[in-house]
């Protein structure tokens, strides 16, 4: 079946760096266009980036252009998200997710703080 396992969360002081990191299997990896989300406590879960199966093209939350950056390794089946000067605001749950939303990680928390 469809998995998608998300790691690398953690506590990171503002302006700091932390590397999200998203394994697929059950599926043609390299082939599938994949997303980043987060949710932060009261908030509705809100889209953070994509890229495209190919890895060349992104698309940015504008709120996180020029701080995240979104990649991936088709023969790894692993796609990152890079995430610098980080900010409290950015505190939250972050899941990957197929484009299509059809399937989810589990997700993996963020905290930002002093």
């Amino acid at each position: 079946q469809v998995q998608l396992v998300e790691s690398g969360g953690g506590l990171v002081q503002p302006g700091g760096s932390l590397r999200l990191s998203c394994v697929g299997s059950g599926f043609i990896f390299k082939i599938v266009p994949l997303s980043w989300y987060r949710q932060a406590p009261g908030k509705e879960r809100e889209f953070v980036g994509t890229i495209a199966s190919d890895g060349i093209d992104t698309n940015y939350l504008d709120s996180v252009k020029g701080r995240f950056t979104i990649s991936r390794d088709n023969g790894k089946n692993t796609m990152y998200l890079q995430m610098n000067s980080l900010k409290p605001e950015d505190t939250a749950v972050y899941y990957c997710a197929t484009q299509n939303r059809a399937f989810w990680g589990q997700g993996t928390q963020v905290t930002v703080s002093s």
